[in-house]
């Protein structure tokens, strides 16, 4: 086992796996910047040490600063979280070259999994099916020939990342060549790397993962999908488990194609393929996965009961699975994302926090690194908090947050609560009615109407036409 763990991240997140730290008994290390010297993860680890100035790429993306954090604290183990290095397979890398405990899978398989093309035909290698796309297209002429063999509209990607950037959709012929140069100076710009590919466009999908396991003696195991279909640009804004779309029989399908895809490449630690359920055929299409735990990982924790970072800790000494066969759900859990931004513009809205409730009762859960007083800094993502519930269906889930927003109480910065109450009223989400362009959808027909855009942007947040923010991936 592992005597002192380094926490390569900051936030909710950082707490998270201090936590679980703690109940293993292990001694936990904290880097911040020197903005975030206040912040709640340095408070409780048992060490901290500060890393730079604000900018992530001069603290939480500094590896040579993380690494020697390692060092003069003599902690023998780095977990990343999620976000920053966490799928960096340098950084893991370097982490194994020094002698560090690297809390994730594989830097091999992070690598491949992290080139999108390579990761497409790799799972197409072991039998998940893939959109009709292509590898990576460099010119225009390419572009033209590959769109005649896929059909419009097909969708452009960055090889290197995700979030939305370097991500363009393509109506016909007419823009392929206009915006294939700007995917791929987005990409360029976002990931260092100008590689893009394309693929079939799915008008209307839902956005399906399954979280996977497995240890180093070749068990492997899934823990039921996530529904992730309510996002904004690209990112996800409410996550919960399990998906209302789906059979049992599609269940019990996409969980064996995961099963077998991860044990066929040898991966091991924690991991998530993500899926485009094509709704009107039935079908399954992989688009990605991440090697990391992910936000949403609280919404597979409460319906199976495991703490998924106590596993990855086990795991990577090479512990084996903590239980036999297939976890399945109980009830249904929804996670909502609460940001620090403006609900008309969606801009993040830093500032200090001069009140704060948070919500509690049978089934809440709220993961958060705020507290009152707390000043929310400019230079990250707007995550303040995760509002997390579990009832035995999902009926009961959706009772309940709405109980839990009513007692959520933020003040001296803005917020999107509001939203995610008018939300939770919209009768297609209470109906389970949903896929990845819903929330753009609404907020198209709510600005076709006349008024300033404010007025547009807070009609879009109407239960008849609602728009949601962009938060983490």
């Amino acid at each position: 086992m592992f005597k002192k763990v380094l926490i390569a991240n900051r936030g909710e997140i950082a707490l998270r796996v201090i936590r679980a730290c703690r109940e293993l008994e292990l001694a936990t290390v904290s880097v911040h910047s020197e903005v975030d010297r206040h912040a709640l993860h340095v408070k409780f680890a048992d060490e901290s040490v500060c890393i730079g100035p604000g900018p992530s790429k001069q603290s939480y993306l500094n590896i040579p600063a993380i690494i020697s954090a390692a060092e003069i604290t003599g902690a023998d183990a780095v977990h990343p979280g999620y976000g920053f290095l966490a799928e960096n397979a340098e950084f893991a890398e370097v982490c194994e070259k020094c002698g560090l405990g690297w809390i994730g899978p594989p830097p091999s398989l992070m690598r491949l999994m992290g080139d999108k093309v390579r990761a497409r035909a790799a799972m197409a290698d072991v039998g998940v099916p893939i959109l009709p796309g292509t590898g990576v297209v460099q010119s225009e002429k390419e572009a033209l020939a590959a769109a005649d063999r896929i059909g419009f509209p097909l969708i452009i990607k960055a090889a290197a990342g995700g979030g939305g950037r370097g991500m363009k959709i393509v109506e016909g012929h007419e823009r392929l060549g206009q915006l294939l140069a700007t995917a791929q100076a987005e990409a360029q710009a976002a990931f260092g790397n100008p590689d893009v590919y394309m693929e079939r466009y799915l008008t209307r999908p839902r956005h399906i993962e399954m979280q996977v396991i497995a240890d180093k003696h070749g068990a492997a195991a899934h823990l039921g999908e996530r529904e992730c279909s309510i996002q904004r640009r690209h990112q996800k804004l409410v996550e919960e488990a399990p998906s209302p779309a789906l059979t049992d029989a599609q269940r019990e399908r996409l969980g064996r194609i995961s099963v077998k895809a991860i044990r066929e490449m040898g991966y091991h630690n924690v991991g998530t393929l993500e899926f485009l359920l094509d709704e009107e055929r039935g079908e399954f299409y992989f688009m990605e996965m991440n090697t990391r735990i992910q936000v949403e990982h609280t919404v597979t924790e409460m319906v199976t009961g495991l703490d998924l970072v106590r596993e990855q800790i086990l795991l990577a000494v090479g512990e084996k699975l903590s239980f036999g066969g297939i976890l399945r759900p109980r009830g249904h859990a929804i996670e909502l994302r609460i940001n620090a931004e403006d609900p008309s513009t969606f801009a993040p809205s830093p500032g200090k926090i001069t009140a704060l409730h948070v919500p509690g009762g049978l089934g809440v859960r709220v993961d958060t690194h705020v507290y009152d007083q707390y000043v929310v800094p400019p230079h990250y993502d707007s995550l303040i908090a995760k509002l997390i519930v579990h009832a035995a269906d999902r009926r009961g889930a959706i009772r309940r947050l709405k109980r839990c927003l009513d007692e959520f109480v933020v003040e001296g910065i803005k917020t999107n609560l509001e939203f995610h109450a008018r939300l939770l009223e919209h009768p297609d989400f209470l109906e389970g009615r949903l896929d990845t362009h819903f929330l753009a959808r609404m907020a198209l027909s709510s600005s076709r109407k006349n008024g300033t855009q404010e007025e547009r942007v807070n009609d879009a947040v109407q239960p008849t036409g609602p728009v949601g923010t962009q938060v983490r991936r």
